[in-house]
């Protein structure tokens, strides 16, 4: 097996087919309407490139697909002539999982977006992987249902969603993607289409091949169709903002509320710096920004007084361990103040600056504060700002490095340099790489040199046995 995945590794841009006229007129032949087919100008700068920015290159045809039948279509074509293939939904990415970097076909799979079916006897919504992840809240919260993950981008789409386990604020209650996905239609890199999973509860039905498409980025298969469990909406909701004189307090806190029992349903951390940012970016003030560091937690539950059950002991544990106040936002005005800052930090950050690169990763709890305070030195080291936030009951820091006005060679270095620091800081707590963004190409040097030699062996071989030609998304992950 290591001979063929060394073999599968030594395919370069050079050992793929160049896309040229007669594949352009084979592969016009297998769409029903010729004008999903882009070409030259035609084709967008946009999908030259996620949100990330700095991982850029053109494909040579897009292809918007409108059903799986023309997806199958296209990877038997692709996989017979040797043509890399990208999978990509709205770009939102932050690892560059969606940019075509040996061009070839690119599928946009964003105009498969239509929501399948409701069964509201096994609580399960099947939707075609364009379906925007807003667009699933609102649909199934209207007929008092809830799909719980949460994920700061709201215009991501589900198949997205799914390709890199995206989490969110509500993981440290809820679970993250993976756990609300109960089957799957793929298109295989060959052209052949599975089913795996379903509507069943449960399955101990041989390897689950389910779990391996969710956060594989795009590089085993292709969603076409996804089956996502749902659970009924919750009635209450109450925030708590709780500022602390200082990070270490407040993250110090955290595992205490988690024992409690009283699970809140988000935990995030933030300092002052990401709240005036918000307030600057969008013209209206948080309801405190005089304190250094915050927590602010969200419970949920069926009844007022479950929910207050569960705040009002979650802030006497605050109180007793170094919390300044405690404030209770119990009323939509004073959540949509909250939430709307905490879900502009990153659009806030990134108008700050002229360009920037995130590290996303995760840590156990209980060393979330050594991690940040290791980011507040590493500005002094490198000369270079910082902006952190994240979700302090999972882990899961935010962490952006921004260039400002350093010119591009010298952003370079310090990237690189401050990129190595974190991430073997983040190996030294018993980290790992990301918590809920993926590797994509970007951060897949770090990946390699965060595992084993065996777990990427092991790795490459589940690639090379999904997609022996190595035509599905090549140079992503590992």
């Amino acid at each position: 097996m290591t001979k063929d995945i060394l073999q599968c590794n030594k395919i370069l841009d050079s050992e793929y087919k160049t896309v040229d006229a007669a594949d352009i007129e084979c592969l016009l032949s297998l769409i029903s309407d010729k004008e999903k087919v882009l070409l030259g100008e035609h084709i967008n700068e946009d999908y030259s490139h996620d949100e990330l920015g700095g991982v850029k290159r053109r494909p040579d045809v897009v292809i918007q697909a409108s059903n799986a039948e023309e997806v199958s279509k296209i990877m038997k074509y692709a996989y017979e002539k040797r043509i890399p293939v990208t999978p990509r939904g709205s770009g939102t990415g932050l690892v560059g999982a969606s940019v075509p970097i040996y061009g070839g076909i690119m599928i946009d799979l964003s105009g498969m977006n239509k929501i399948l079916e409701l069964d509201e006897e096994n609580l399960t919504l099947t939707v075609e992987p364009g379906v925007l992840l807003m667009e699933i809240s609102k649909f199934v919260e209207e007929r008092d249902l809830f799909y719980p993950p949460d994920p700061g981008e709201k215009t991501a789409t589900i198949g997205g969603n799914i390709n890199t386990n995206a989490g969110g604020m509500r993981a440290v209650k809820y679970g993250v993607t993976r756990d609300y996905v109960r089957g799957l239609e793929v298109v295989l890199p060959n052209g052949e289409m599975i089913e795996v999973g379903g509507k069943v509860v449960k399955n101990s039905s041989g390897y689950s091949l389910k779990d391996l498409i969710v956060g594989s980025e795009g590089t085993l298969g292709i969603v076409t169709k996804a089956v996502l469990k749902l659970l009924p909406l919750p009635k209450r909701f109450v925030s708590l903002l709780v500022p602390f004189p200082n990070l270490e307090k407040a993250i110090d806190t955290v595992p205490k509320i988690i024992k409690s029992k009283s699970i809140p349903t988000a935990i995030e951390f933030m300092q002052r710096e990401a709240i005036v940012a918000a307030e600057e970016f969008l013209g209206k003030k948080f309801p405190d920004n005089s304190s250094n560091a915050y927590l602010l937690l969200k419970f949920d539950g069926n009844s007022l007084e479950e929910v207050e059950n569960n705040y009002e002991k979650v802030a006497d544990i605050c109180l007793e361990n170094g919390a300044l106040d405690v404030f209770i936002s119990n009323t939509e005005e004073r959540e949509e103040a909250i939430w709307s800052a905490r879900g502009a930090f990153l659009e806030a950050i990134k108008a700050s600056t002229t360009e920037m690169d995130e590290v996303d990763v995760v840590v156990p709890r209980n060393k979330v504060a050594e991690f940040v305070k290791y980011t507040h030195e590493m500005e002094s080291k490198h000369n270079i700002r910082i902006r952190r936030f994240g979700h302090a009951g999972d882990g899961n820091l935010h962490i952006y490095i921004l260039k400002d006005e350093l010119r591009e060679e010298e952003w370079e270095l310090k990237l690189k340099a401050v990129m190595e620091d974190m991430y073997k800081k983040a190996k030294e707590l018993k980290g790992q790489v990301s918590g809920e963004h993926g590797i994509g190409y970007a951060k897949k040097v770090y990946l390699n040199q965060s595992l084993s030699k065996e777990s990427l062996s092991i790795m490459k071989g589940i690639k090379l046995a999904f997609d022996p030609l190595n035509i599905l998304n090549p140079g992503k992950v590992c």
